[in-house]
């Protein structure tokens, strides 16, 4: 019989369909990967603005893990909107003991529309609890500024950044530059091994960049599920993250920040 290829996404529900749950289910499929989901909180979410965020109480997360961990396993856990301290802490003793050590984190902390997703006590147990076992922290500048106590809003800052954000005990870093402004959309990946990369993009002059982070990530963890190496997966990510922009340009959904088009090798 064949397997899978099992990605599983652990983060928030967006109803608007554009990112959490619902935009990592869709990569994994574009990207061949069979997609679980464990949600950690509902929204009420739309192209403009979350108008409601109803969190999963930190048990039923931990027995959505132990449905599909039991059972079906996976190759690589994604880790979206945890929202809460006691969430995450559900979610890692649960990563603990299932002995998950594929981890990409992607520290959710504020929507595109400006509304908070992460609460501010929940950071330090972000740092604590599960950036020591991720494989691969994805944080744009503002979730690098959060983590790091100090600003870091320019692409020259952004080398130092990851050097100090590996201290945290992850195994490598990918800080996305999107917010640093002007013509490129430009991201740098470091490993605790000193490898470091910078990848370049041109950025695409559009509206429609709802989800990009919540993509990205996914991208990366199905990528790594099929067999990449690291670096090999952050490229390949990189480049449908940029293809599904460039395709979601086209398209006009709601009045606000639209969402990629992910399934654009099949329409």
């Amino acid at each position: 019989m064949k397997k899978y290829v099992r990605c599983l996404t652990i983060a928030g529900s967006d109803s608007g369909g554009g990112a959490g749950i619902q935009a990592d289910l869709k990569t994994f499929a574009a990207l061949g990967a069979y997609g679980m989901s464990v949600i950690t909180a509902l929204t009420a979410q739309n192209t403009v603005a979350v108008t409601a965020v109803h969190a999963a109480p930190p048990e039923f997360v931990a027995a959505q893990l132990d449905a599909v961990l039991s059972d079906m396993g996976c190759d690589v856990v994604k880790l979206g909107m945890l929202y809460n301290a006691e969430i995450i802490s559900a979610i890692a003793e649960k990563l603990r003991e299932y002995k998950i050590d594929r981890i990409v984190l992607d520290p959710v902390m504020v929507s595109k529309s400006g509304a908070p997703l992460l609460q501010p006590d929940a950071i330090a147990a972000l740092k604590r609890e599960l950036l020591p076992i991720a494989a691969l922290i994805t944080p744009n500048l503002p979730e690098a500024s959060v983590l790091l106590g100090r600003e870091v809003t320019r692409s020259d800052q952004m080398e130092k950044a990851a050097a100090d954000l590996i201290a945290f005990g992850c195994h490598a870093v990918l800080i996305k530059g999107g917010h640093a402004g002007g013509d490129s959309a430009d991201d740098y990946f470091r490993a605790a091994n000193g490898q470091s990369k910078w990848l370049r993009a041109a950025r695409i002059d559009t509206q429609n960049t709802h989800g990009t982070g919540c993509t990205y990530s996914a991208a990366i963890a199905a990528f790594l599920a099929k067999g990449a190496a690291m670096p090999d997966a952050i490229r390949a990510a990189k480049e449908y993250l940029t293809a599904a922009i460039r395709a979601g340009a086209e398209y006009k959904l709601g009045t606000g920040h639209g969402p990629l088009q992910h399934l654009y090798k099949y329409t």
